[in-house]
């Protein structure tokens, strides 16, 4: 086996690896969350189960991990960068994120719909600590499309709307410099 290569070139080489920009959404009693993500994809057609990364450290994994339930919102290419701020910068220990934006609920799961395509709400049938994150399974049991539309992708995000990474983020790199 040939020796590490640097972090650099491991750290430029992920950064090939393509991804969408979501809201995952929870909840813990009558307390709702949610934060912008970028790890989420499907495991199984059948039955339909999709995965989510999340870091340890924030709101909505705890509120994953105590409710077993999340929903997925598939954001537009036009979410005004002011709402991707929202759930993507601020904390919802400071910050009620619902409390100006539309969203709805499936069951008890909250679902963020300003800006999204489609959205899904599932139920965490399995769990993987990885470290800084847990890696959710839930099982989709609800699904709908609102429109037709673009997907926002993390390459949008950071070329055309030079948007930046949140430290939490699983692509998260320290800059150059530090």
């Amino acid at each position: 086996m040939s020796p590490m290569p640097e972090r650099s070139i491991i750290g430029n080489t992920l950064s090939q690896l393509t991804y969408g920009l979501y809201i995952v959404s929870s909840r813990d009693g009558e307390k709702l969350n949610g934060q912008i993500v970028n790890s989420v994809f499907q495991v199984t057609a059948e039955p339909p189960k999709v995965a989510i990364s999340l870091h340890k450290n924030n709101l909505t994994h705890s509120y994953v991990g105590k409710s077993r339930i999340f929903s997925v919102s598939v954001l537009s290419q036009d979410t005004p960068m002011i709402d991707i701020g929202l759930f993507g910068f601020k904390c919802g220990r400071d910050v009620n994120k619902f409390a100006k934006i539309a969203h709805k609920f499936s069951d008890s799961c909250p679902i963020v719909t300003e800006n999204a395509l489609s959205v899904f709400a599932c139920k965490v049938v399995s769990s993987l600590d990885i470290g800084t994150h847990t890696l959710f399974i839930g099982e989709v049991y609800d699904a709908e499309t609102f429109k037709e539309g673009v997907p926002l992708t993390y390459e949008y995000y950071k070329i055309v709307k030079k948007g930046r990474t949140q430290k939490n983020a699983t692509t998260y790199t320290e800059p150059k410099g530090v």
